[in-house]
């Protein structure tokens, strides 16, 4: 199973250096085999998806299964870079959800009616960031269907053959 894991993509959209250290500790500490890619800004984001300036090479920039987006970066921030994969055919079907510091409630609603697939405001603690990674794993790779997630179908057909056979 941990090698069908590792097909699993999550970016990450988050300029600050210590929030990216933290998501990725809370992943590792979570013991996810997930590939992890980080990029500082929206501008960037699209980029990465859109596999332009620094992403042309396809194992720079892998399709990912879910995105982690950050709603204050400079240059686009978080709130454009969603409108722009949402309204992108290519991109509108992965998920999006937004992991800030803002609480307003026009920013959650903004994030839902653009599209995003959840809100999360940051946690103040790094045990409160690996608790948001465990419940994120376990929901969007062991409960719900992504789309081209390869993972997940190997997961159902693995648990259908052990309920036959136990």
């Amino acid at each position: 199973m941990n090698d069908q894991r590792q097909s699993i993509t999550i970016l990450t959209a988050e300029d600050d250096p210590d929030d990216r250290v933290m998501v990725k500790e809370a992943f590792q500490e979570n013991g996810q085999d997930n590939h992890l890619f980080f990029v500082q800004d929206g501008l960037e984001l699209l980029q990465y998806l859109r596999k332009q300036d620094i992403y042309t090479a396809p194992a720079s920039a892998p399709r990912p299964d879910l995105i982690l987006l950050d709603l204050n970066m400079p240059r686009m921030d978080g709130r454009q870079a969603l409108a722009e994969i949402k309204a992108d055919p290519d991109l509108r079907s992965i998920p999006v959800v937004v992991l800030t510091i803002s609480n307003f409630q026009e920013d959650i609603l903004r994030t839902y009616d653009l599209g995003g697939a959840g809100f999360i405001i940051k946690p103040e603690t790094y045990e409160g960031m690996v608790e948001i990674v465990k419940v994120l794993n376990q929901y969007w790779f062991e409960v719900v269907e992504l789309a081209g997630c390869e993972f997940m179908k190997n997961v159902k057909h693995i648990r259908k053959a052990r309920s036959a056979s136990g």
